[in-house]
C-alpha cells in the first residue's frame, strides 16, 4: 500500500499526536496559535514533547550548517600551516585593544540586558582573565600538531599491509551557554580538519556577533581558510539550537549548559540520527576521609568555591567520627569563600545532619546574592537525602550541601546514587584509602584536593568543548573531557606490495 504524505500547514488545539508507538499527546492552545505554515514540529519519541521550530529560525540554522558543510569539503586542501595561522590571527585580534574594545562594548550591553531582566550574568562577563584564557587557548591550538593523516596503527601481512589513519570527522554542531570563551574552545575542532557551527545562548548573542565580526571572520580570511569553517547561528530563539541539532548533516552534536536544556538538545539530535556529546548537569563532591587533615580539607573547600561553574564544589560529606573538628573548619572556609566575593554563603544541610551545624546558621536571615539581586534568606536550610545531588546555581554567594555520613563507603554509595557522577575528591593521606575510593566511585574525574582542576586547558593543556558527566553511563572511546582533537574518524588504507595479491 502506497504511503500518502502531506505537508503540515496548521495545528488545532487538542489535536492528537502519536508518539513512542503506543502513546498520544495533544496540541496545546499556545502551540496551535503560534504555528504558521512552513513551521515544523518535532515529536520526541521518548517523551511525547512537541518542539516547535518556526520556519525563519529553521532557515537560519540550516544556512549556517550548509556553510559549514561546504567549508568541510574544502578543508582537505587546507594546509596545517593555514590552520595554525588562523589560530594566531584569532589570538592577535583578541589581543588587539582597539578590536577588543568593540567586543567588550557588546559584552557590556549583553550583561546589562541580562541583569535588567533578572537573568544570571555571572557567566556572561568577558573580563580580562577570560580574554587571556581565550588567547592562551588559541595559541595552544596553534602549537598543537594536527591529527590529520596520522597513522595510528599498522597491521603487516605478507606482501601487503593495512594502515589506520586519523582524519577529520565532519561538521561539529555546538550549542553552549553564554560564556564567550567557548568560541576559542569550539574552534579547536579545526585543528583536526573539521568545521564547526555553533549557537550561543541569547543573552550572549551580541558578544558572539562582535567576536565573529572583529576577530573570528577576519582570522579565517587572513589564513585562507574556507568561509563558513566556523559559522554562528545568529538567532536569539532557543528553537535555533534545536533546529541545528536536528540537522542530519552534523557529524557530531555537542551541547553544554543546564541539565534540562542539554537533555532536550540531545534528544532532538539523537532522533535525527546524530551522534551526541552532552555536557549538562555539574556539581562537584568532596568527601573527607577518616584521617582527613583539617587544613587540607579547608584548602580544598575554599579553592573549590572561587566561582560557580560545573566543577565547583556542590556537596560535601564528612564522617561522623570527625564531624566535631571538621564541620567548624568547613563552615569557616565557606564563610571565607563568601567574603572573597563580598557576599554571604548559603548552606544546605542534610536533615539527619542538622545537629552537627550550629543553630545560628539556621536562625540567621541574611542577604543572599541571586540573579535578581540580593534576597533575604535563611543562611542554612535542611534538605532531604534525595536532594543531595541537586546542583546549586549561585551568583556571588557560595552555596553548598553538607552531609555527615557514617563512613566513606556511605559517601561513595550516595555519590553513585544521587550525584551526576561527575567530579569527586577524597581528602585523605592514605594511599590505600585513595585506591579503594577510585575503585568505588563511578566518576570520570577523581582527585585528592580542590575540584576546580577539572578543565581541559588547565589539566591537559587542551582547550575543551565540554566536560561530560556519567549520569547516563560511561562514555565510549574517550574520557570526560571532549577537546578539539577528540573529534576525528579513522580511515583504513590498504597498501599492496604485490599487485597479484588475491584471497
Amino acid at each position: 500500500m502506497a504511503m500518502k504524505h502531506e505537508r503540515l500547514t496548521s495545528l488545532s488545539p487538542g489535536m492528537a499526536i502519536p508518539w513512542g508507538g503506543t502513546n498520544v499527546t495533544y496540541v496545546s492552545e499556545e502551540l496551535a496559535a503560534a504555528f504558521e505554515p512552513g513551521d515544523a514540529v518535532i515529536v520526541l519519541q521518548h517523551s511525547g514533547e512537541l518542539v516547535h521550530i518556526p520556519a525563519g529560525v529553521a532557515t537560519i540554522a540550516r544556512d549556517a550548517v550548509a556553510s559549514a558543510v561546504e567549508a568541510f569539503g574544502a578543508m582537505g586542501s587546507v594546509t596545517d600551516d593555514q590552520v595554525t595561522q588562523f589560530y594566531l590571527h584569532f589570538a592577535d585580534a583578541l589581543g588587539d585593544d582597539a578590536r577588543f574594545r568593540l567586543i567588550a562594548a557588546a559584552n557590556e550591553q549583553d550583561v546589562a540586558s541580562a541583569r535588567e531582566r533578572g537573568a544570571s550574568a555571572t557567566r556572561l562577563i568577558l573580563d580580562d582573565a577570560m580574554r587571556r584564557e581565550m588567547i592562551e587557548g588559541l595559541r595552544s591550538w596553534a602549537a598543537a600538531s594536527s591529527g590529520r593523516g596520522l597513522v595510528v596503527d599498522t597491521v603487516v601481512h605478507e606482501r601487503w599491509r593495512v594502515e589506520l589513519v586519523a582524519d577529520g570527522l565532519g561538521v561539529i554542531g555546538f550549542v553552549f551557554e553564554g560564556r564567550p570563551n567557548v568560541f576559542a574552545d569550539a574552534t579547536g575542532v579545526l585543528r583536526g580538519g573539521n568545521t564547526v557551527v555553533f549557537r550561543i545562548g541569547s543573552d550572549a548573542l551580541g558578544t558572539a556577533e562582535a567576536i565573529v565580526e572583529h576577530a573570528l571572520d577576519p582570522a579565517l580570511a587572513a589564513s585562507g581558510l574556507p568561509e563558513g569553517a566556523a559559522s554562528l547561528v545568529a538567532s536569539r530563539s532557543r528553537a535555533a539550537g534545536l533546529a541545528m541539532m536536528g540537522d542530519e548533516r552534523l557529524a557530531l552534536a555537542v551541547a553544554r549548559g543546564s541539565g534540562s536544556a542539554t537533555t532536550l538538545l540531545g534528544a532532538v539530535a539523537r532522533q535525527a540520527g546524530n551522534v551526541v556529546s552532552l555536557h549538562g548537569t555539574g556539581g562537584a563532591w568532596i568527601v573527607a576521609g577518616d584521617d582527613a587533615d583539617a587544613d587540607d580539607l579547608a584548602a580544598a573547600v575554599y579553592h573549590s568555591l572561587d566561582r560557580k561553574v560545573c566543577n565547583t564544589l556542590n556537596t560535601l560529606c564528612i564522617p561522623a567520627a570527625r564531624a566535631g573538628d571538621l564541620v567548624p573548619v568547613v563552615l569557616d572556609a565557606l564563610e571565607r569563600a563568601g567574603e572573597r566575593r563580598g557576599a554571604n554563603p548559603k548552606l544546605h544541610v542534610l536533615e539527619a545532619s542538622r545537629g552537627y551545624v550550629p543553630d545560628g546558621w539556621f536562625d540567621r536571615t541574611v542577604p543572599i546574592s541571586r540573579a535578581e539581586g540580593d534576597v533575604m534568606e535563611s543562611q542554612a536550610v535542611w534538605i532531604a537525602e534525595k536532594d543531595l545531588g541537586e546542583e546549586w546555581e549561585w551568583e556571588e554567594s557560595p552555596e553548598i550541601t553538607l552531609a555527615v555520613v557514617d563512613t566513606v563507603e556511605q559517601a561513595i554509595e550516595w555519590f553513585n546514587r544521587y550525584s551526576p557522577r561527575f567530579v569527586v575528591s577524597l581528602i585523605s593521606r592514605s594511599a590505600e584509602a585513595h585506591a579503594a575510593f577510585f575503585t568505588g566511585v563511578d566518576a570520570p574525574f577523581v582527585g585528592n584536593g580542590f575540584t576546580r582542576w577539572v578543565d581541559g586547558q588547565y589539566a591537559l593543556n587542551r582547550p575543551e568543548l565540554g566536560l561530560s558527566n556519567w549520569q547516563s553511563g560511561r562514555l565510549f572511546g574517550r574520557g570526560g573531557i571532549l577537546s578539539g582533537d577528540s573529534a576525528h574518524t579513522i580511515r583504513t588504507r590498504a597498501i599492496q606490495d604485490d599487485p597479484d595479491l588475491a584471497r
